[in-house]
């Protein structure tokens, strides 16, 4: 039986793209409020799993990325 995929498991995958991901693209990967996807970055994926989050903007949108590899 294959596992399912939740959707902080999601949200990391995204976030492990070299070019990363837009709060946008999360948004509508996780069916998630704006605000929920950044209070899981926040708390789940920072805090508790202990990744190192890198934002830049990039033709006026922000992207999100995951900079430590080895971790989580």
């Amino acid at each position: 039986m294959k596992r399912k995929t939740g959707k902080i498991e999601t949200i990391i995958v995204l976030l492990r793209r070299p070019s990363g991901a837009s709060i946008g693209e999360l948004s509508k990967a996780t069916n998630w409020q704006i605000n929920s996807v950044r209070g899981a970055i926040s708390g789940m994926i920072k805090k508790k799993r202990g990744l190192s989050i890198t934002s830049e903007k990039r033709d006026g949108v922000r992207l999100y990325r995951i900079t430590n590899r080895d971790a989580g």
